[in-house]
Protein backbone atom coordinates (compact mmCIF):
# COMPACT_ATOMS: atom_id res chain seq x y z
CA UNK A 1 0.00 0.00 0.00
CA UNK A 2 1.91 3.41 -0.82
CA UNK A 3 1.83 5.94 1.79
CA UNK A 4 -0.97 7.90 -0.35
CA UNK A 5 -3.57 5.34 0.08
CA UNK A 6 -2.57 4.17 3.84
CA UNK A 7 -3.58 7.99 4.30
CA UNK A 8 -6.86 7.77 3.23
CA UNK A 9 -7.74 4.70 5.03
CA UNK A 10 -6.84 5.87 7.74
CA UNK A 11 -8.54 9.15 7.46
CA UNK A 12 -11.65 6.77 6.14
CA UNK A 13 -11.19 4.96 9.88
CA UNK A 14 -11.13 8.22 11.61
CA UNK A 15 -14.54 8.95 10.06
CA UNK A 16 -16.11 5.29 11.32
CA UNK A 17 -14.40 6.06 14.58
CA UNK A 18 -16.31 8.52 15.67
CA UNK A 19 -19.45 6.90 16.54
CA UNK A 20 -22.32 8.38 14.15
CA UNK A 21 -24.32 7.48 11.27
CA UNK A 22 -22.14 8.15 7.84
CA UNK A 23 -24.37 10.41 5.98
CA UNK A 24 -24.66 9.91 2.11
CA UNK A 25 -26.74 13.01 0.97
CA UNK A 26 -28.02 12.95 -2.68
CA UNK A 27 -25.64 14.16 -5.53
CA UNK A 28 -28.47 16.19 -6.73
CA UNK A 29 -29.90 19.02 -4.43
CA UNK A 30 -32.03 21.48 -4.63
CA UNK A 31 -30.50 25.12 -5.41
CA UNK A 32 -32.62 27.67 -3.70
CA UNK A 33 -31.56 26.83 0.04
CA UNK A 34 -27.92 27.48 -1.35
CA UNK A 35 -28.95 30.82 -2.23
CA UNK A 36 -31.26 32.16 0.23
CA UNK A 37 -28.85 30.54 3.46
CA UNK A 38 -25.11 31.46 1.74
CA UNK A 39 -25.88 34.32 -0.52
CA UNK A 40 -24.62 35.12 -4.34
CA UNK A 41 -21.41 34.60 -3.70
CA UNK A 42 -21.50 30.99 -2.94
CA UNK A 43 -24.06 30.63 -5.58
CA UNK A 44 -21.54 31.23 -8.31
CA UNK A 45 -19.81 28.01 -7.18
CA UNK A 46 -22.35 26.20 -7.62
CA UNK A 47 -22.84 23.77 -10.72
CA UNK A 48 -26.38 24.25 -11.58
CA UNK A 49 -28.98 22.32 -13.68
CA UNK A 50 -33.17 22.98 -13.77
CA UNK A 51 -35.69 19.96 -14.22
CA UNK A 52 -38.82 19.79 -16.52
CA UNK A 53 -40.43 22.84 -14.07
CA UNK A 54 -37.69 25.08 -14.32
CA UNK A 55 -36.71 24.38 -10.60
CA UNK A 56 -32.92 24.97 -10.13
CA UNK A 57 -30.58 22.01 -8.77
CA UNK A 58 -26.96 21.55 -8.14
CA UNK A 59 -24.23 19.18 -7.73
CA UNK A 60 -23.37 18.54 -4.23
CA UNK A 61 -21.38 21.59 -2.94
CA UNK A 62 -21.18 20.61 0.55
CA UNK A 63 -22.25 18.22 3.05
CA UNK A 64 -23.41 20.02 6.28
CA UNK A 65 -27.26 21.83 4.39
CA UNK A 66 -28.66 18.30 3.40
CA UNK A 67 -27.40 16.23 6.50
CA UNK A 68 -29.54 19.03 8.79
CA UNK A 69 -32.32 18.74 6.63
CA UNK A 70 -32.81 15.32 6.70
CA UNK A 71 -32.45 15.76 10.51
CA UNK A 72 -35.10 18.02 11.03
CA UNK A 73 -37.29 16.32 8.06
CA UNK A 74 -36.64 13.18 10.69
CA UNK A 75 -37.96 15.00 13.61
CA UNK A 76 -36.39 13.14 16.46
CA UNK A 77 -34.82 15.78 18.21
CA UNK A 78 -32.57 13.81 20.08
CA UNK A 79 -28.64 14.04 19.99
CA UNK A 80 -27.02 12.64 16.63
CA UNK A 81 -23.74 12.87 15.21
CA UNK A 82 -23.13 12.41 11.64
CA UNK A 83 -19.70 11.98 9.63
CA UNK A 84 -19.05 12.19 5.92
CA UNK A 85 -15.89 11.36 3.19
CA UNK A 86 -16.80 11.83 -0.28
CA UNK A 87 -17.17 14.27 -3.53
CA UNK A 88 -18.63 17.60 -3.43
CA UNK A 89 -18.85 20.31 -6.54
CA UNK A 90 -18.03 23.60 -6.54
CA UNK A 91 -16.20 26.02 -9.08
CA UNK A 92 -13.18 27.41 -8.04
CA UNK A 93 -10.49 29.65 -9.47
CA UNK A 94 -7.67 26.88 -9.84
CA UNK A 95 -8.21 22.67 -9.08
CA UNK A 96 -10.96 20.60 -10.13
CA UNK A 97 -15.06 21.44 -9.85
CA UNK A 98 -14.81 18.10 -7.72
CA UNK A 99 -12.79 17.07 -5.34
CA UNK A 100 -13.17 15.18 -1.67
CA UNK A 101 -14.66 16.79 1.50
CA UNK A 102 -14.59 14.89 5.04
CA UNK A 103 -16.14 16.33 8.14
CA UNK A 104 -18.12 15.97 11.38
CA UNK A 105 -21.80 17.07 12.34
CA UNK A 106 -23.30 17.13 15.95
CA UNK A 107 -26.03 18.35 16.24
CA UNK A 108 -28.89 18.84 19.51
CA UNK A 109 -26.03 17.14 21.94
CA UNK A 110 -26.69 17.68 25.60
CA UNK A 111 -23.17 19.50 26.09
CA UNK A 112 -22.34 22.27 23.73
CA UNK A 113 -18.63 23.20 24.98
CA UNK A 114 -17.91 19.28 24.97
CA UNK A 115 -19.49 18.49 21.26
CA UNK A 116 -17.18 21.24 19.80
CA UNK A 117 -14.11 19.97 21.98
CA UNK A 118 -15.06 16.86 19.84
CA UNK A 119 -14.98 18.70 16.94
CA UNK A 120 -11.50 19.83 17.31
CA UNK A 121 -10.00 16.74 18.51
CA UNK A 122 -11.80 15.38 15.08
CA UNK A 123 -10.03 18.31 12.96
CA UNK A 124 -6.79 17.93 14.61
CA UNK A 125 -6.57 14.28 14.35
CA UNK A 126 -7.67 14.21 10.78
CA UNK A 127 -4.36 16.91 10.06
CA UNK A 128 -2.56 14.44 12.17
CA UNK A 129 -2.77 11.85 9.83
CA UNK A 130 -0.49 13.76 7.11
CA UNK A 131 1.92 14.61 9.59
CA UNK A 132 0.68 18.30 10.19
CA UNK A 133 0.57 20.57 12.99
CA UNK A 134 -1.84 23.46 12.13
CA UNK A 135 -2.12 27.14 12.81
CA UNK A 136 -5.38 27.84 14.12
CA UNK A 137 -7.41 30.91 13.84
CA UNK A 138 -10.24 31.37 16.27
CA UNK A 139 -13.14 34.00 15.90
CA UNK A 140 -16.26 34.61 18.07
CA UNK A 141 -19.17 35.30 17.12
CA UNK A 142 -20.64 35.28 20.35
CA UNK A 143 -18.42 37.55 21.70
CA UNK A 144 -19.30 40.03 18.77
CA UNK A 145 -22.72 39.68 19.38
CA UNK A 146 -22.59 40.54 22.90
CA UNK A 147 -20.52 43.42 22.72
CA UNK A 148 -23.38 44.84 19.75
CA UNK A 149 -26.09 43.88 22.18
CA UNK A 150 -24.62 46.54 25.05
CA UNK A 151 -23.05 49.15 22.28
CA UNK A 152 -24.30 52.48 22.32
CA UNK A 153 -26.66 52.87 19.17
CA UNK A 154 -30.13 52.53 17.55
CA UNK A 155 -31.59 48.97 17.86
CA UNK A 156 -31.93 49.65 13.95
CA UNK A 157 -28.14 49.64 13.48
CA UNK A 158 -27.26 45.92 15.33
CA UNK A 159 -28.61 43.47 12.53
CA UNK A 160 -26.89 45.42 9.75
CA UNK A 161 -23.49 45.65 11.54
CA UNK A 162 -23.94 42.20 12.28
CA UNK A 163 -24.97 40.80 8.78
CA UNK A 164 -21.73 42.58 8.05
CA UNK A 165 -19.36 40.69 10.34
CA UNK A 166 -16.77 38.48 8.74
CA UNK A 167 -16.87 40.86 5.33
CA UNK A 168 -14.23 43.28 5.89
CA UNK A 169 -14.60 45.50 2.91
CA UNK A 170 -18.52 45.54 3.61
CA UNK A 171 -17.52 46.25 7.17
CA UNK A 172 -15.15 49.18 6.64
CA UNK A 173 -17.77 50.46 3.94
CA UNK A 174 -20.79 50.65 6.73
CA UNK A 175 -18.17 51.92 9.29
CA UNK A 176 -16.84 54.91 6.83
CA UNK A 177 -20.44 55.61 5.83
CA UNK A 178 -21.70 55.82 9.61
CA UNK A 179 -18.70 57.86 10.53
CA UNK A 180 -19.21 60.28 7.57
CA UNK A 181 -23.13 60.86 8.32
CA UNK A 182 -24.36 64.28 9.88
CA UNK A 183 -26.45 64.03 13.39
CA UNK A 184 -29.23 66.03 11.98
CA UNK A 185 -32.76 66.02 13.59
CA UNK A 186 -34.80 63.50 11.94
CA UNK A 187 -37.76 65.06 9.51
CA UNK A 188 -41.39 64.06 10.33
CA UNK A 189 -41.89 61.14 7.39
CA UNK A 190 -45.64 60.53 5.89
CA UNK A 191 -48.14 58.42 6.91
CA UNK A 192 -47.30 54.88 5.56
CA UNK A 193 -51.33 54.99 3.55
CA UNK A 194 -50.47 57.99 2.25
CA UNK A 195 -47.41 57.46 1.08
CA UNK A 196 -48.59 54.20 -0.51
CA UNK A 197 -51.48 56.51 -2.45
CA UNK A 198 -48.73 58.93 -3.87
CA UNK A 199 -46.61 56.09 -4.91
CA UNK A 200 -49.49 54.15 -6.82
CA UNK A 201 -50.31 57.30 -8.26
CA UNK A 202 -46.91 58.05 -9.92
CA UNK A 203 -46.65 54.40 -11.09
CA UNK A 204 -49.82 54.49 -12.82
CA UNK A 205 -49.25 58.19 -14.51
CA UNK A 206 -45.84 56.70 -15.40
CA UNK A 207 -47.41 53.54 -17.20
CA UNK A 208 -45.76 51.05 -14.81
CA UNK A 209 -47.40 47.94 -13.53
CA UNK A 210 -48.88 47.85 -9.80
CA UNK A 211 -48.25 43.75 -9.74
CA UNK A 212 -45.15 42.98 -11.82
CA UNK A 213 -41.93 44.28 -9.91
CA UNK A 214 -42.09 45.48 -6.76
CA UNK A 215 -45.30 47.29 -5.31
CA UNK A 216 -46.12 51.01 -4.43
CA UNK A 217 -46.63 48.76 -0.97
CA UNK A 218 -42.85 47.33 -0.92
CA UNK A 219 -41.81 50.69 -2.39
CA UNK A 220 -43.20 52.89 0.57
CA UNK A 221 -41.79 50.52 3.40
CA UNK A 222 -37.93 50.64 1.87
CA UNK A 223 -38.66 54.09 1.97
CA UNK A 224 -39.90 54.54 5.49
CA UNK A 225 -36.97 51.98 6.84
CA UNK A 226 -34.58 53.42 5.07
CA UNK A 227 -35.61 57.13 6.17
CA UNK A 228 -35.67 55.78 9.83
CA UNK A 229 -31.91 54.25 9.28
CA UNK A 230 -30.72 57.79 8.01
CA UNK A 231 -32.22 59.41 11.13
CA UNK A 232 -30.51 56.95 13.45
CA UNK A 233 -27.18 58.19 14.59
CA UNK A 234 -24.36 55.97 15.70
CA UNK A 235 -22.73 58.07 18.31
CA UNK A 236 -19.08 58.49 17.07
CA UNK A 237 -17.84 56.72 20.49
CA UNK A 238 -19.41 53.55 19.39
CA UNK A 239 -17.84 53.83 16.00
CA UNK A 240 -14.33 53.97 17.77
CA UNK A 241 -15.39 50.78 20.25
CA UNK A 242 -15.99 49.28 16.93
CA UNK A 243 -13.07 49.24 15.32
CA UNK A 244 -11.02 49.08 18.00
CA UNK A 245 -12.37 45.58 18.36
CA UNK A 246 -12.75 44.30 15.41
CA UNK A 247 -8.95 45.63 14.92
CA UNK A 248 -7.84 43.06 17.94
CA UNK A 249 -5.54 39.72 16.08
CA UNK A 250 -2.74 38.50 17.63
CA UNK A 251 -1.60 35.34 19.95
CA UNK A 252 -4.94 34.23 21.48
CA UNK A 253 -4.32 34.67 25.14
CA UNK A 254 -3.04 38.11 24.76
CA UNK A 255 -5.65 39.22 21.81
CA UNK A 256 -8.01 37.84 24.50
CA UNK A 257 -6.61 40.17 27.48
CA UNK A 258 -6.96 42.79 24.58
CA UNK A 259 -10.42 42.28 24.56
CA UNK A 260 -10.94 42.63 28.35
CA UNK A 261 -9.19 45.69 28.61
CA UNK A 262 -11.87 46.96 26.21
CA UNK A 263 -14.41 45.67 27.94
CA UNK A 264 -13.22 47.04 30.85
CA UNK A 265 -12.67 50.65 29.31
CA UNK A 266 -15.91 50.25 28.01
CA UNK A 267 -17.75 48.81 30.90
CA UNK A 268 -19.04 45.73 28.91
CA UNK A 269 -19.75 42.40 30.44
CA UNK A 270 -18.21 40.09 27.91
CA UNK A 271 -16.79 37.86 30.39
CA UNK A 272 -18.76 34.67 29.95
CA UNK A 273 -18.13 34.42 25.80
CA UNK A 274 -14.24 34.97 26.98
CA UNK A 275 -14.22 32.56 29.28
CA UNK A 276 -15.38 30.55 26.58
CA UNK A 277 -13.04 30.69 24.61
CA UNK A 278 -10.28 30.27 27.05
CA UNK A 279 -12.26 27.10 28.43
CA UNK A 280 -11.70 25.17 24.68
CA UNK A 281 -7.84 25.95 24.27
CA UNK A 282 -6.55 22.89 26.11
CA UNK A 283 -8.33 20.76 23.27
CA UNK A 284 -6.14 22.64 20.68
CA UNK A 285 -3.07 20.94 21.62
CA UNK A 286 0.33 22.29 20.82
CA UNK A 287 -0.69 23.95 17.62
CA UNK A 288 -0.15 27.55 17.47
CA UNK A 289 -3.26 29.51 18.40
CA UNK A 290 -4.55 32.83 17.74
CA UNK A 291 -7.29 35.12 17.85
CA UNK A 292 -8.95 37.58 15.56
CA UNK A 293 -11.63 39.44 16.94
CA UNK A 294 -12.75 40.57 12.95
CA UNK A 295 -12.84 36.76 11.65
CA UNK A 296 -16.34 34.82 10.95
CA UNK A 297 -17.53 32.50 8.33
CA UNK A 298 -19.22 34.60 5.49
CA UNK A 299 -22.90 32.83 6.95
CA UNK A 300 -24.98 34.40 9.64
CA UNK A 301 -26.05 31.03 11.26
CA UNK A 302 -22.61 30.42 12.64
CA UNK A 303 -23.37 31.23 16.93
CA UNK A 304 -20.22 30.80 18.88
CA UNK A 305 -16.62 29.74 18.26
CA UNK A 306 -15.87 29.57 14.82
CA UNK A 307 -12.30 28.37 13.28
CA UNK A 308 -9.64 27.93 10.08
CA UNK A 309 -6.75 25.39 10.46
CA UNK A 310 -3.90 26.11 7.97
CA UNK A 311 -1.10 24.27 6.59
CA UNK A 312 2.61 25.40 5.77
CA UNK A 313 1.43 27.14 2.86
CA UNK A 314 -1.54 29.29 4.30
CA UNK A 315 -4.58 26.89 2.68
CA UNK A 316 -7.52 26.27 4.90
CA UNK A 317 -7.37 22.77 5.56
CA UNK A 318 -9.90 22.76 8.12
CA UNK A 319 -12.77 24.74 8.67
CA UNK A 320 -16.16 24.74 11.26
CA UNK A 321 -17.60 26.06 14.59
CA UNK A 322 -20.82 26.00 16.34
CA UNK A 323 -24.03 27.07 13.67
CA UNK A 324 -26.93 26.95 16.12
CA UNK A 325 -29.13 29.09 14.24
CA UNK A 326 -28.60 27.28 10.95
CA UNK A 327 -31.21 24.16 12.23
CA UNK A 328 -33.62 27.02 12.76
CA UNK A 329 -33.01 28.87 9.33
CA UNK A 330 -33.97 25.68 7.79
CA UNK A 331 -37.37 24.76 9.65
CA UNK A 332 -36.40 23.64 13.40
CA UNK A 333 -39.13 25.14 15.79
CA UNK A 334 -36.94 25.24 18.98
CA UNK A 335 -32.97 26.29 18.69
CA UNK A 336 -30.97 23.33 18.19
CA UNK A 337 -27.41 23.40 19.31
CA UNK A 338 -24.96 22.58 16.04
CA UNK A 339 -21.24 22.52 15.75
CA UNK A 340 -19.33 20.46 12.90
CA UNK A 341 -16.48 21.27 10.83
CA UNK A 342 -15.38 20.74 7.30
CA UNK A 343 -12.11 19.16 5.75
CA UNK A 344 -10.31 19.68 2.30
CA UNK A 345 -8.87 16.43 1.51
CA UNK A 346 -7.62 17.52 -1.50
CA UNK A 347 -5.11 20.56 0.37
CA UNK A 348 -4.45 17.72 2.91
CA UNK A 349 -3.03 15.71 0.31
CA UNK A 350 -1.15 18.80 -1.10
CA UNK A 351 0.59 19.97 1.84
CA UNK A 352 2.42 16.49 1.81
CA UNK A 353 3.15 16.17 -1.80
CA UNK A 354 7.05 16.51 -3.32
Amino acid sequence: MTNAAMRRAQLEALVEAQGGCRATPPLLLPADPYFDLAGEEFGRRLLLTADRTGAEHCLRPEFTLPIVRDYIADGTRQPAAFTYLGPIFRQRETGPAEFDQAGIELLAQPDGDVALDQVFTFARAALSIFGLTPRIRLGGVGLFEALLVQADMPAAWRPRIRHRFGHPEAMERLLSRLEAAPDLPRQEQPARDVLVEDVTARMVSSGLSLSEGRTPEEIADRYLEQQALDAAHVPAGTLALLRQYLAISGEVLSALRQVEALADAHKLMLGAPIRTIRRHLDSLGEAHVSFDAAFSPRLDYYTGIVFEMTGRHGEVLASGGQYDRLLERLGATAPIAASGCALWVDRLEAEIAP
